[in-house]
Order: structure tokens, then C-alpha cells, then sequence
């Protein structure tokens, strides 16, 4: 498991050196311990839960940097940023995961992953109809679970 751990960091590192080369910007060590951090987490957080998440390992970053970070790490589609209310921005990893889309229970506030194959069917089916290429695309179904 840490083979694949350390396979996919070094493809993701080596991704986000080539961003900030074509962007003249410097190539710091907090930079890359961010990037570390989100790849060796699993599931969605958001910056003040990343930020302490850092804090606790011992790795001394402010929310400026971690938000400049985040910014360029969405740049070059390392990461995904989702708007799934309360004014709280989530991310999660973007780098060989697959698509999924998310159900929110609106008492709990737990955020559910699932796919559904027929989402790429209509998916392609809107591409044919249009004549378009979608890059991405965000659904997210609100509600409760059954009792």
C-alpha cells in the first residue's frame, strides 16, 4: 500500500513542480508538505480541518499560505473544490479518482459518495447533443436517511 502511496505522491509532486515552473513560482517546502498532506487523507475536507490536521503532524503553515496552495493545487486540477452549503467550501483529492457524485443529509450533514454508470451515459449523450466536451461536472441530491 505505500508503494502505491508513494507512486502516486511522486506522479502528483512531479504534476504540480511542472505548474508552478510554467507559473515563475517558487517551489517551497510548505507547498509540497500541503500537497503531501491532502494526498495521504482520504475523503473531503476543508481548509480549517486541514489546517489543524498540519498543526497536529507539526508542520508550521499559515491559512494564507494554505489558501494560495489550495488555489494553485485547483489550477492544475489536483484538487476539486465542492460548495455544499453553509458557505463552507470542501475539497478533496482529484488526481486518479473516480468520478462520483454526493448525497448530503441535511439533518446530519454527512456528505455520501456514489456513482451510477448511467451519469456517464447522459453525460455522453449531452456531449453528442450539443457538440460539446464536458470536462467535469458536480451532482448533488439533498435529504434523510429512512428510518
Amino acid at each position: 500500500m505505500k508503494d502505491s502511496f508513494d507512486n502516486s505522491y511522486l506522479a502528483v509532486k512531479n504534476i504540480f513542480i511542472d505548474h508552478l515552473q510554467r507559473r515563475k513560482l517558487r517551489k517551497t517546502p510548505e507547498r509540497f508538505a500541503i500537497l503531501k498532506e491532502i494526498y495521504s487523507t482520504n475523503g473531503h475536507f476543508d481548509i480549517d480541518a486541514l489546517y489543524n490536521q498540519m498543526k497536529d503532524n507539526k508542520y508550521l503553515v499559515s491559512r494564507a499560505t494554505l489558501y494560495n496552495t489550495i488555489d494553485l493545487l485547483l489550477d492544475c486540477g489536483l484538487v476539486i473544490k465542492h460548495q455544499f452549503g453553509h458557505n463552507c467550501a470542501q475539497y478533496e483529492r482529484a488526481y486518479k479518482f473516480r468520478q462520483h457524485d454526493h448525497f448530503i443529509d441535511v439533518e446530519t450533514e454527512q456528505v455520501m459518495e456514489f456513482c451510477d454508470p448511467r451519469l456517464l451515459e447522459i453525460q455522453r449523450s449531452i456531449e453528442e447533443q450539443l457538440g460539446v466536451e464536458i470536462t467535469h461536472h458536480s451532482l448533488i441530491f439533498y435529504g434523510r436517511k429512512k428510518s
